[in-house]
């Protein structure tokens, strides 16, 4: 077939048009939406607030994100998701887990199911096992569960680590914290990568754990078995699931490897290309102790 030159032309202006639609959507900003709980534990622990802006003020400025922070709970209004490309839910767990109440499974795992990645830090990986638990190991391959797994204040020593654009720029460190371990993971953790991994002594095993105190015969029984406390997912329907057991404890924000290593997790949760070194960031006393919540002292 021979097209005559004005066909050739509004062909060629087309195919134009089309790649120029193309590169406009490749260059269109990944949106990350962030939600921290409501108030929890003491002053210092359990800062979801302070913690997400904190998090949201080190991504500031990284080409081609954009953030949307929620604070103190699920939002009201949460129409920003429909447009998230990653979600960011730092918050207590359980049963009254902000993606579980009042029939959000459901607003969820619609999009999920389009590909929205989700990282979940700290109590936020805890769900029933009965109500979420099936859920968290379709959507980021892994989660706490009550009895089985555990909580334990420790310090563990990460000192490798996988080659993966979460870790990257990520450098040894050991920070304490309430660390969790012996998650339920998907069957022969299919699409799962561990990324800090580290082996409890047989003194973190036995216990007293945060709650209940244990020990737990099943954790004792597997003295000497590394574990992972970090955690990335590839879902078959495209999405990207974190889980991280890290975040108890504000001030250890202020350790370079433990912040980057979650920056990191947050571009990747969104398919944003994560930079060869890790995302830069500073973090000084003065932003630790900006925005925590209002509690009462420790008594």
């Amino acid at each position: 077939m021979t097209l005559s030159r004005r066909e050739f032309l509004g062909a060629s202006a087309a195919v134009i048009a089309g790649t120029s639609q193309g590169l406009a959507q490749d260059s269109k900003p990944k949106r990350l939406v962030m939600i921290a709980g409501t108030p929890s534990h003491g002053p210092g622990d359990h800062e979801f607030n302070a913690g997400v802006r904190l998090l949201d003020k080190c991504l500031k400025g990284t080409p081609g994100l954009e953030t949307v922070v929620f604070l103190n709970g699920y939002p009201k209004d949460d129409s920003a998701l429909d447009t998230a490309d990653g979600i960011l839910c730092y918050a207590d767990g359980g049963t009254g887990h902000p993606l579980i109440r009042e029939h959000r499974l459901e607003r969820i795992g619609k999009l999920m199911a389009r590909g929205v990645g989700l990282m979940c830090a700290h109590y936020a990986v805890e769900v029933p096992k009965d109500l979420g638990g099936p859920q968290f190991l379709d959507w980021i391959g892994g989660y706490y569960e009550h009895l089985y797994s555990c909580n334990p204040f420790w310090k563990p020593e990460f000192t490798e680590f996988p080659k993966h654009p979460i870790a990257s720029g990520v450098k040894p460190f050991s920070v304490r914290d309430e660390w969790y371990f012996n998650m339920r993971f998907r069957d022969g953790m299919k699409g799962v990568t561990p990324i800090l991994v580290a082996r409890p002594s047989d003194a973190v095993r036995d216990g007293p754990y945060v709650y209940p105190r244990g020990p737990y015969k099943h954790i004792q029984e597997a003295k000497g078995r590394p574990e992972t406390m970090m955690w990335a997912y590839d879902r078959p329907d495209g999405g990207r699931g974190v889980g991280f057991t890290g975040g108890h404890t504000h001030r250890n924000w202020l350790d370079d490897n433990y912040r980057k290593v979650v920056l990191n997790a947050l571009l990747w949760v969104c398919k944003h290309d994560v930079p060869a070194d890790g995302v830069p960031s500073t973090v000084t006393e003065e932003d630790i102790r900006a925005n925590l919540d209002p509690k009462p002292g420790k008594k």
